[in-house]
């Protein structure tokens, strides 16, 4: 009750400091303590500024709420008023103008990075981030969780909830409470406006510029390998952007709180980010050459892990349910991203030793036998994936690698055995759909290939790898219009807008159907557009 009256308390507050007494259901507003309404005379905007300053209110108020709990006192209460009478201009951007600076970041961000792409990992990203989202009230952004393709530690978020990992993070971690921790806090940085609120400041410079040197900030020049992060750092201005566009150790003091308060109501500990940040400070201590990108980015690292600690030891013990330290589904991503995408001589000599020292371990020998594969020694590859499954029969993780490997080794009769089996038990395995629809197209089962890769591209838009397959297969059968069509999207998600265009204009010479036409045109004006503005910029 007295967290409600409080809340009306400051609702009051802000209605004064803001004067919006006009609106029309504010007073109700007041009444439901925080429930919004609909937008009455006076007009959307109104309504959508009172909605949008009320969400940041409530983030401070969740912060404050947690302390003040524990010190209520007259200088508190001075602070958060003061708080509260902040003028808008701090609050930074609004949403739509966080949404349009992001469209200026993401061609920054995707020239200089590589994203992976497969679904087995991106889509556990997004699920552990999406969980902390769910927790939120009434976020602003649709939030979306990229994994970049590089060894350095880093995580940074941009305007409209778009937030970035890099896979070395990823893999130095050892449950999902560690990802979930990272996420939190980059969540937090979002959701409590930080980066918006610093460009706003600095708009004068212009949108896109801006884009620019923020990304070169938030990328950090080690995360994009030097060079590229300083290719759109450079100039005396974008040094002072420098300065102006990193967090402030209050700006990571506050994420870490709400990123506390949100990880505690999705059902995780606290415990998965206080770890993460000893394992990069250790990193630290042990070559200062190795300093992680994220503490480039995120400061006053020792202040946090000695807040984050006390907080957590300070913590009422509850009987609420905490997600599991580990997880059978993070160890299985956390293999697949090591033997995929790690250092391969590294991982080779990781596995063999690991091996050697414990033989009888399916772990072990599981990703031994997957950087063989990966290395182009398919059938050693092979016999160390068949030990492990004489333990684990019935994993059908371990049958789709296996028929992975099959594949790869041109050996499809055995490949498809495996795959429709692995299919049968997980149909919605991108990665064992790929291969199956891979190997039908090899063996020339077309039909099936195409029928089962659409349903891929449909259940994982963003699995660029599976539309160059599909065309093949569609081709294949002749259907040459969708064909054509497929290889584009293929092209013009690898950004080769030139070929895409020509596969665009093959497809229009073949297709028949008036509405199918339509929609090639639409997307070649699109892709013209988009050649024609990277010509005249």
């Amino acid at each position: 009750m007295f967290e409600k009256n409080f809340k009306i308390w400051h609702l009051y507050t802000i209605r004064r400091y803001w004067k919006l007494r006009s609106a029309p259901c504010f007073d109700e507003f007041i009444r439901l303590a925080g429930r919004p309404c609909s937008p009455g005379a006076d007009g959307g905007e109104l309504h959508a500024q009172f909605h949008e300053r009320y969400h940041l209110l409530s983030i401070y108020t969740g912060v404050f709420m947690s302390v003040f709990r524990k010190f209520i006192g007259i200088g508190l209460t001075a602070i958060l008023v003061a708080g509260l009478l902040t003028p808008r201009a701090a609050f930074g951007l609004t949403v739509r103008e966080e949404e349009k600076m992001a469209r200026s970041f993401l061609p920054i961000i995707f020239k200089y990075f590589n994203m992976i792409e497969d679904p087995v990992i991106v889509n556990y990203v997004n699920k552990v981030g999406n969980r902390i989202v769910a927790s939120l009230d009434e976020p602003l952004f649709n939030y979306r969780f990229y994994v970049i393709d590089t060894h350095t530690y880093n995580a940074f978020a941009i305007p409209a909830g778009y937030i970035f990992i890099n896979s070395g993070l990823v893999m130095a971690m050892d449950n999902e409470e560690e990802l979930a921790g990272i996420l939190g806090h980059e969540i937090a940085h979002v959701n409590a406006r930080h980066i918006s609120q610093k460009i706003e400041r600095s708009k004068k410079i212009g949108w896109a510029r801006m884009a620019g040197m923020a990304a070169g900030v938030l990328m950090g020049v080690a995360g994009a390998g030097g060079d590229a992060s300083q290719a759109v750092m450079q100039g005396s201005q974008a040094a002072a952007a420098t300065a102006e566009l990193s967090y402030s150790r209050e700006n990571e003091m506050q994420a870490d709180q709400l990123g506390l308060i949100y990880l505690d109501n999705a059902g995780y500990g606290g415990e998965g980010l206080l770890k993460i940040l000893k394992k990069m400070r250790a990193k630290q201590w042990y070559d200062s050459k190795l300093v992680p990108t994220y503490l480039m980015t995120h400061p006053a690292i020792d202040e946090r892990i000695a807040y984050i600690d006390g907080q957590l030891a300070s913590a009422p013990k509850t009987s609420k349910p905490k997600s599991q330290k580990s997880s059978g589904e993070f160890e299985r991503i956390l293999t697949y991203l090591i033997t995929q995408y790690g250092d391969e001589n590294l991982v080779l000599r990781k596995t063999e030793t690991a091996v050697k020292d414990h033989p009888s371990d399916p772990l072990a020998r599981y990703r031994y036998g997957l950087i063989l594969a990966r290395i182009g020694r398919r059938e050693e590859a092979i016999d160390q994936l068949r030990m492990v499954l004489e333990k684990r029969a019935f994993d059908p993780y371990l049958l789709r690698d296996i028929g992975r490997v099959y594949f790869l080794d041109g050996q499809f009769q055995q490949a498809l055995t495996m795959l429709k089996t692995a299919h049968n038990m997980i149909p919605d395995d991108a990665e064992c759909s790929l291969f199956l629809g891979q190997t039908q197209l090899e063996l020339g089962a077309f039909d099936d290939a195409s029928a089962l890769l659409l349903d891929t591209v449909k259940k994982n838009p963003n699995y660029t790898q599976a539309y160059y397959f599909l065309g093949q297969s569609l081709g294949k059968q002749g259907n040459l219009a969708d064909a054509h069509y497929y290889l584009a999207v293929f092209h013009s998600r690898k950004r080769d807008y030139r070929t895409a265009v020509l596969q665009l204009q093959r497809a229009l010479k073949y297709a028949k159907d008036a509405e199918k036409i339509v929609k090639i045109e639409e997307a070649l004006k699109k892709l013209q557009d988009t050649l024609a503005k990277k010509k005249s910029g």
